[in-house]
């Protein structure tokens, strides 16, 4: 699925479609350049799945873990270049019985789960956003 979104609510609510249809376990990859909307996605995924704080990009902490009816991890690679088996000890506890957003997944290497659904962020202009969502969870 491909879609261009004209502003930052129409990227929270078309990721509450997906996040509707996720569970606990699953993982979900997004990719973008920096400023393409990621953390935008993210935030609204995490409000759909009963996250009600701050949901905030997790660059310099790496990772946030939101307690709600179903727990969500955001993960924000970015800062890492290749994971090696201790920073991987530190990050699997955040897949653990969570829905998992993981921000810039290039950087995890082969240790990742294996995605449910990897998006795609691209700027179209100053206000538009291509969003491309693949997943067999019927969007």
């Amino acid at each position: 699925m491909e879609i261009v979104t004209a502003s930052p609510d129409e990227t929270e609510a078309l990721a509450a479609r997906l996040a509707e249809r996720l569970s606990p376990g699953d993982v979900v990859t997004i990719s973008g350049e920096l400023g393409a909307g990621k953390t935008t996605f993210v935030r609204g995924a995490a409000r759909a799945l009963g996250v009600t704080g701050p949901v905030s990009s997790p660059t310099f902490t790496i990772g946030h873990r939101y307690e709600a009816p179903t727990p969500v991890a955001h993960l924000d690679l970015y800062r890492i270049v290749e994971l090696d088996p201790e920073e991987w000890g530190d990050l699997e506890p955040y897949f653990d019985g969570t829905v998992a957003f993981v921000e810039w997944p290039e950087h995890g290497g082969d240790w990742l789960p294996e995605a449910r659904a990897v998006v795609t962020l691209e700027h179209v202009d100053e206000s538009h956003r291509s969003v491309r969502i693949d997943s067999d969870l019927g969007l």
